[in-house]
């Protein structure tokens, strides 16, 4: 069984397919989703996803990207609804976006919300994981744990937040012929360390340029993850299956 740890399934173009594309995972044995959200008004549609579908597990947050927009009331609402999810996510920091003083400000907010229910964090890190690895110090994020999402960073950077009770996930990064530090990561680090994922519908693997991600696709991931490893697509399933469960309990 693989577990996809992230895949916006609540956005166009999957949402729109969503059966069909279920149905061609679960045919490559994805067997789970975890659907992070980024924006409040996806809440609703995520956890209407969650309801139809019990293999779709929910987490509930708002990306870095949004930083400006959030208000008092989101995040009173985000107070409300984290209970009914598996993890805050995804919500982290980015320095493309240039506004980090007010995504410092809502992340350490959401770190508060998910150590006030012990939920673990889906964490967004790009060009900044010096502030993110400092930030998730102070605000003791060790006490709940989490994901690195779609993990970039140096072997060094990596060990930094596995300290913190982190793990590594994987994308289809890896199949990309200019990877680099993905490469290192999935061959350094053990399996106890590292989960999977898509990012559909972004992200698709070097197979696929240009097209939208697709679920069924983490399989490509898992292969190439096998590969440098030099063992079975099955022990890998098993192996990061068993990773994800430990770090998202409700799963």
């Amino acid at each position: 069984m693989l577990i996809d740890t992230h895949c916006h399934l609540d956005l166009p173009p999957l949402f729109e397919q969503l059966d069909e594309l279920l149905a061609e995972a679960r045919a490559v044995g994805v067997a789970k989703w975890v659907v992070p959200s980024v924006h409040p008004d996806g809440w609703q549609r995520i956890a209407e996803l969650a309801a139809q579908h019990p293999a779709l597990r929910p987490a509930y947050g708002i990306h870095p990207l949004h930083a400006d927009n959030v208000t008092a009331q989101h995040l009173q609402l985000l107070r409300q609804l984290a209970p009914a999810g598996i993890a805050i996510g995804e919500i982290g920091l980015d320095a493309s976006y240039g506004n980090l003083e007010q995504q410092e400000a809502l992340f350490r907010e959401q770190l508060r919300i998910a150590r006030l229910y012990g939920l673990p964090v889906l964490i967004h890190c790009r060009k900044a994981i010096g502030r993110t690895v400092a930030i998730l110090r102070e605000e003791r994020a060790d006490q709940v744990g989490g994901i690195m999402h779609a993990f970039s960073g140096s072997l060094e950077s990596a060990r930094e937040c596995i300290k913190l009770g982190f793990v590594l996930s994987l994308s289809a990064t890896l199949t990309w012929s200019n990877a680099v530090r993905p490469l290192q990561l999935a061959a350094q680090l053990p399996l106890e360390q590292l989960v999977l994922e898509t990012d559909a519908p972004d992200l698709p693997p070097s197979a696929h340029p240009g097209c939208p991600n697709r679920p069924a696709w983490l399989h490509e991931t898992a292969s190439r993850l096998a590969a440098i490893k030099g063992i079975s697509v099955a022990e890998v399933a098993c192996r990061t299956t068993a990773t994800a469960l430990r770090i998202l309990p409700q799963l």
